[in-house]
Order: C-alpha cells, then sequence, then structure tokens
C-alpha cells in the first residue's frame, strides 16, 4: 500500500466517532466524498496501527494555494477504523518512502523518532499508528478551504473559530527553547521585571534634579505609555510566543532591516542595564562604609548571574521567583511606613504631610530641563517591563500566561510606582544630600527607612535593595541572552551564538553578554555615580525606541491579520488599538527628542548630549546599513508571515482554567488581582 509523491489516493472513510472525538478541528459530521469506492481488508484486533494516516491527511495552505502532502509507505496494516487506539497529544513523525525506494537512514529515524514542540498539532491524535488505507488510482481527496467563521473544514463539517488554524503542522523556526517556567515563575518574573534599580535607586536623581511634582508626573505618563505598550505586545506575544518577541516582530512585521537595528539595540540595552545593576551595587555598598571594595562585590554577583543563566532556565526562573517576591514584600512594607512616618511616626514625631512641597524650588526644580530630565530616569525605571515576553518562547500554554500577566501590568505600576512615587515626593526633601552625586547615590527608601530611628531599619531596607538589584541585572541578562539567541537565529548574528547546551540554554549568548557587561561595569573607577548615571541615560534612550518599534510592530501586525483574513485565531486582544499604539509611538518620539533639554542648559555639556543621544545614530546606522546589504524591503501584508512559529493551543485547553464552582471563582479572581 503506496501513496505516491505530491498526491494521496483513496483513503477509508474515517467513522464519525473518531471525527468527533480526536480533535475540536475535526467534526463529527459527513464522510470524505471518494469517486470510486475501495475494497479494504478487514481489520485486525490484534495487529499495530500506523500513524501514515494521519500524516497523510493534510490541508492545503491558502498562501500559496499547493498541497503539503507528505510521501508515505505504509505496511500491510489494519485500516483507521473502530479498532484504532485512543486518541493522545502523541504526534509521531513517519519517514516517507516510496515503492522500492531505499530504507530510511539511522539519522532520518532518528530525527523521526523525535517529538515535536507541543504545539505543533495534528488533526487526528494517537498514541500508535494508524495504517493508511490501500491507494486508488481514480482521484484525489478534494478539500474545501477553511476560514474559521463556520464554513466547512478539510474533512468537512463547521470547524469551530476558536480552534480553527490554516495551518495543522506549524514551520519552527526560533521556538526551539525549553518550555520550562510555569506560571508561578513567569508571574513574579513580570514584577521583577517592573521593580528594580531604577525604582530603588533612580528616584533620587529624579527628586533631585525635577522635584517632586516633576517626578510624579513623568512617572505617571511613562506608566500609561508602558501599559499600552504592553497591551499591543501582550497581543503578538500570546499569538507567536518566541524568545525574540518584539524584535521578532519588528522584522517579521515592518522590515528585517528594521529588526536587525531593533534587536542588537535592545541587546545592548540589555548588557549595559545589566553594568548598570552591578555598579549600583557599589552605591548601596557605600552605605555602611566597608572596607570592601566596591568592585569586589559587583565581581561577586556577576559570577552569580552567569552561573543563575547557564546551568537552566530553571535555575534562573527560581532565583528570579524568591528575588521578586522579596521585591513585593519591601514595597508593601515601605508603602505603610511611608504613610506612618509622614503622618507623624518619625524620629521627631513631627507630621510631615506636604511641607516637602512647599519647599523654595519645589516642586518643581530646575525649570524645563529638570522636568524633561526625569522622563529618561523614569523609562530607565519602567524598563524591563516588555521584556517579560522574551519569557514567552520558554513559557508553558503561553497563550493563557502571558495575557494574564499583560492585564495585571496596570495594577503593578499603579502600586508599586504611583504610590511609591508619591510617598517619596511627600517623605523626602529634593534638597537631601547623597540623592545623587559622583561618588554615591542614596536611595529615598533608605532614607524614608532611616526616618523611624533605627539603624538596623535602614540596613534591612539596603540590603533589600541590593538582592532587588541583583534580581533586576538577573532578568536583563536573561533577556540578552535570548536576543543574542534570537539575532544568530535570524542569521543576523555569528551562528554559535545560537548555540544550546544540554538543559537547551543558549551558553554562548550567556557568556557574550555577560563579557560585555563586565566591561561596562569596570569603567566604574571614573566614579561609580557618574557611570551610573550615565548608563542611566543610554538604557532609558533604548527603552523608549523599544516602545516605539512595539507600536508600530503592533499597527503592521494587525493590518497584516485583517488583510490575510486571520484576525479570528488572535486569543488575547488589544483593546486600546489603534490609538494605544498611536499614542505610544507619538508620545515617545516626542519624549526622545526633548528629555535631553538640560544639556543645553545653562551651558552644553557633550558627555550629558552623548548620553541621551548616542542610541539615536547608532541605530539608524545599522538600520540602513542591513537595508543596503540585504536590499531589504518592507514587508507586503498579504505576504506577512504570519505562520511561523504561531502557538496552537491543544482542544479544550483555551477552557482548562475555566472558573467553575466557588473555587475556580476565587482562584479567577485571585489571578485578576495579583
Amino acid at each position: 500500500m503506496d501513496c505516491q509523491v505530491g498526491q494521496l489516493k483513496h483513503v477509508q472513510p474515517l467513522p464519525a466517532p473518531f471525527l468527533g472525538s480526536s480533535s475540536l478541528l475535526i467534526p463529527s459530521s459527513p464522510t470524505i466524498s471518494q469517486p470510486s469506492p475501495t475494497t479494504l481488508p478487514p481489520p485486525s484486533p490484534t495487529a499495530p496501527t500506523n500513524l501514515a494516516c494521519e500524516h497523510a491527511i493534510r490541508t492545503k495552505r491558502k498562501t500559496n494555494g499547493q498541497s503539503h502532502l507528505p510521501v508515505v509507505s505504509a505496511p500491510t496494516a489494519p485500516d483507521c477504523g473502530p479498532n484504532r487506539s485512543r486518541p493522545s497529544t502523541r504526534h509521531t513523525s513517519i519517514p516517507a518512502t516510496t515503492t522500492g525506494a531505499a530504507p530510511p537512514s539511522p539519522r532520518e529515524a532518528e530525527e523521526a523518532e523525535t517529538k515535536p514542540p507541543r504545539h505543533v498539532m495534528s488533526h487526528h491524535r494517537s498514541p500508535s499508528p494508524i495504517a493508511l488505507a490501500p491507494a486508488s488510482s481514480t482521484s484525489d481527496i478534494e478539500k474545501e478551504p477553511r476560514n474559521g467563521d463556520g464554513e466547512k473544514g478539510s474533512l468537512g463539517g463547521d470547524v469551530p473559530p476558536k480552534y480553527d488554524y490554516e495551518d495543522e503542522v506549524v514551520p519552527i523556526k526560533a521556538d526551539k527553547l525549553n518550555r520550562t517556567l510555569t506560571a508561578r515563575q513567569v508571574q513574579m518574573i513580570a514584577i521583577g521585571g517592573t521593580i528594580g534599580t531604577g525604582l530603588f535607586l533612580g528616584t533620587g536623581k529624579s527628586l533631585a534634579t525635577g522635584g517632586p511634582a516633576s517626578m510624579l508626573i513623568c512617572y505617571i505618563i511613562i506608566g500609561v505609555i508602558v501599559f499600552l505598550t504592553m497591551l499591543a505586545l501582550g497581543e503578538m506575544a500570546s499569538f507567536i510566543p518566541v524568545a525574540g518577541s518584539f524584535c521578532t516582530f519588528a522584522g517579521r512585521f515592518v522590515d528585517d532591516a528594521f529588526g536587525f537595528a531593533l534587536t542588537w539595540n535592545y541587546w545592548f540595552n540589555d548588557a549595559v542595564s545589566t553594568a548598570a545593576d552591578l555598579v549600583a551595587l557599589q552605591l548601596i555598598l557605600s552605605y555602611w562604609n566597608t572596607a570592601m571594595p566596591g568592585w569586589g562585590l559587583s565581581l561577586i554577583f556577576w559570577v552569580v548571574l552567569i552561573l543563575a543563566n547557564i546551568i537552566t532556565v530553571k535555575a534562573y526562573g527560581e532565583l528570579e521567583y524568591w528575588l521578586s517576591l522579596l521585591k513585593v514584600i519591601t514595597i508593601i512594607i515601605f508603602i505603610f511606613l511611608g504613610i506612618a512616618v509622614n503622618a507623624g511616626g518619625n524620629i521627631d514625631n513631627h507630621y510631615i504631610g506636604g511641607e516637602n512641597w512647599r519647599l523654595p524650588g519645589a516642586p518643581f526644580v530646575g525649570g524645563i530641563g529638570g522636568f524633561a530630565s526625569v522622563f529618561v530616569t523614569a523609562s530607565f525605571a519602567y524598563g524591563g517591563t516588555e521584556s517579560i515576553a522574551i519569557t514567552a518562547g520558554e513559557t508553558a500554554s503561553p497563550h493563557k500566561n502571558i495575557p494574564r500577566v499583560i492585564k495585571n501590568v496596570f495594577w503593578r505600576i499603579l502600586l508599586f510606582y504611583v504610590i511609591s512615587i508619591l510617598l517619596i515626593g511627600l517623605d523626602v526633601a529634593y534638597t537631601t544630600p547623597n540623592l545623587s552625586t559622583k561618588e554615591a547615590a542614596t536611595s529615598p527608601f533608605t532614607l524614608v527607612f532611616q526616618m523611624v530611628g533605627s539603624k538596623v531599619a535602614g540596613s534591612f531596607i539596603n540590603a533589600m535593595i541590593m538582592t532587588s538589584v541583583l534580581s533586576a541585572g538577573n532578568h536583563a541578562l536573561f533577556a540578552g541572552t535570548r536576543l543574542l539567541y534570537t539575532l544568530a537565529v535570524n542569521g543576523h548574528a555569528p551562528a554559535f551564538f545560537g548555540k544550546l547546551n544540554r538543559n537547551r540554554v543558549p551558553w554562548i549568548a550567556v557568556l557574550a553578554t555577560s563579557l560585555i557587561a563586565g566591561l561596562c561595569f569596570g569603567a566604574s573607577f571614573i566614579g561609580a555615580g557618574q557611570l551610573w548615571t550615565w548608563l542611566q541615560n543610554i538604557v532609558g534612550v533604548s527603552n523608549q525606541l523599544s516602545w516605539i518599534s512595539i507600536g508600530i510592530a503592533s499597527l503592521r501586525f494587525r493590518a497584516g491579520l485583517e488583510a490575510q483574513g486571520k484576525t479570528h485565531l488572535l486569543t488575547f486582544r488589544n483593546w486600546t488599538y489603534p490609538y494605544g499604539p498611536w499614542f505610544v509611538v507619538i508620545g515617545c518620539s516626542f519624549l526622545v527628542l526633548v528629555q535631553g533639554w538640560g544639556c543645553f542648559s545653562p551651558t552644553f555639556n557633550a558627555i550629558d548630549f552623548v548620553s541621551y543621544y548616542v542610541e539615536l545614530p547608532i541605530m539608524l546606522l545599522m538600520f540602513v546599513v542591513w537595508k543596503l546589504i540585504k536590499r531589504t524591503k518592507v514587508v507586503k501584508l498579504e505576504e506577512m508571515d504570519l505562520v511561523t512559529d504561531v502557538y496552537h493551543p491543544e482542544p479544550g485547553e483555551m477552557d482548562r482554567d475555566a472558573a467553575v464552582g466557588w473555587k475556580g471563582k476565587a482562584k479567577a479572581t485571585l489571578r485578576w488581582i495579583f
């Protein structure tokens, strides 16, 4: 019994119960039309089955109208009848051969045994192979197109739009990492990306240069931009969950040169962010006046970060989980303590109220330049929130977990940033020494704890801030290595950066990214405080460029879905489209141009100017060079790749966590809050 190349002969009709139970993609109603009946051998209850039947039935791609039928050969065996085994999610490839052809090589046999990624689904599922019916010489099986809107499926019957996908076997390009990050870890990693060095240490610089009102307003504006950005990113990342995330989307939906420039820019951003966190450790250490050199502490933590990221993604996820949990506890304690200190629960038993907003020069300090400079500091603080989508490539059930994390970003911004910034502006005067100097920078959080009157309280919060800085560096190094891996996979970097160890971790990318971070923090001899300020400006601008790119990619992504009629396949929709992405693009573009106002007044500061604007020519140069070398063009909407790496959830997986009963509703409520 053979299937000839490029065509599929008569196949025995599949029983209706089989069609109804194997997959939601195959409804149980009509049978396959057959121009000429074929006599089949009776089924044997003991003979093994073969999966060739499963692999032979394929739908035609709408993109080019060609049939992608594998060439298969099945031994004499029973048909796909009632004696089949119970369907399961196992999908086993069978090497295709023809009559008289040589048997498959050992390598081909080994590859045939390889289990594909979980989201590479087929219409029929069976743990044991199913035999292909004898071929007939008459005609092929006619297949009707699907559009997911209640029209006929490939085997007849109405296809539920929820689980209707054009291609049952999805091409895999970048999705080769292990999906071992749990929902628990992803939730905490999202928080870890939100709370970091910028909040605990960067707010001191914001308060000193802009004043309490400027700091509050700027952080709210940037918070709105980040929330809108995350909604747009969540829509794309839940549909195509790959490690490259928005960098991959920029190349796939806009222009390959655009993706090239953005990915290299953001990789450098993550490397510099890791260095900034290592430098921040030196500033935090200065609180205790210890004899230990700051660079020694940075070196120790640098090695810890490398080990956490190079062993396995589980090690990274678990470390980030507990460090992020400490961040949450610290923020909650600070909020209650900050309210108590302001109300009079301080060492002087003095009610503070709004006194610090009425100091000379407050609440707006430094005029327009001071106000504008807070934007880049706030952008540095919020940076990393968008990188949660990078974990989508190693997240289980990304179509559920990624949207769940994205939806909760708003509450984290409100709780962790807006309330904390308000309390800092009320409790700490902008004239407080060492908020931001060349050699040191004291965290406003530490100052508030000191106001309680206990040296132990100050040491406690400083230690908590140190763990938060370690978490931020861990998160930045993880994101940077995954982007360098994506560059290698896409052909934008040497291929050896894409090599994986036995735990499927891009270990060479980890070493390369950490090396750049080590070189950056090694320059702290010029003054840790000054170096940290420059690195903060560079990373802040880079974050804004990334948000602009996400907004552009989102607009193109939706337009491509509409042009190809695939909007119904979205598992998570950005309810602010198209106004949200446009606000992000226009708002961030304006901020990138004006936030360096302070470096022109009262005198021109060349070093500050470079730190504010060096990212612009570098990213533009990379875009132009790659476009000229590769002759890339803007992707046409009709030709946009909306197939590769698309996540196809299992039938019923979308409703697996449905809120049933009071326990289910309670869990759903807790997920919504946290």
